[in-house]
């Protein structure tokens, strides 16, 4: 492998992306894990750009990054109890487990089709578009359903925490 700087900035945004995902799930801190939340999310931002897949890197930063993140942020802040959590409620060991177990399933279903036997027929070959890629969110026959079920979980989620700072102010 030879050092360039396509590989240093791979490296770059892998302590990024992995050093973020730890804090998240290390800390105590609902606030402070949103702030590891937002630096492995701009990890994940850099490999799009590595990909030159500018306009996912966009998404991500905009999306995750500035709307996602933010809101997870005013949703802290604006629950004030849920900072004070005792410590009977968190259970780092039993998450650490589970993100362990999901990073090597990931990191399995990574290498073996790049390193291992990769069959031909399942190989990409037409690479789509942007305007492709709307197209098949709004189209009836695309993943329209999917993207409003998306919307309705979140907004759901954004109900659910507002009644529970109602319910805790209370």
């Amino acid at each position: 492998m030879e050092l360039n700087a396509i590989s240093v900035g791979f490296f770059v945004f892998t302590i990024l992306t992995l050093g973020g995902g730890l804090g998240v799930v290390t800390t105590r801190n609902l606030f402070q894990g949103t702030i590891w939340l937002m630096v492995s999310l701009f990890g994940v931002a850099g490999y799009f750009v590595l990909l030159s897949a500018p306009f996912l890197a966009a998404v991500q930063v905009l999306v995750y990054i500035g709307a996602i993140a933010i809101l997870i942020t005013f949703a802290v802040m604006l629950t004030r109890s849920v900072t004070r959590i005792n410590e009977r409620y968190i259970r780092t060991i039993p998450s650490f487990v589970a993100s362990l177990a999901l990073f090597l399933v990931l990191l399995f279903g990574i290498t073996v089709p790049i390193f291992g036997d990769y069959p031909t027929e399942m190989a990409p070959t037409v690479v789509m578009t942007t305007r492709d890629l709307g197209v098949a969110l709004v189209e009836g026959n695309g993943y329209v359903v999917p993207f409003l079920l998306a919307s309705v979980l979140l907004t759901a989620a954004m109900i659910g925490a507002i009644f529970i700072a109602r319910d805790e102010e209370s």
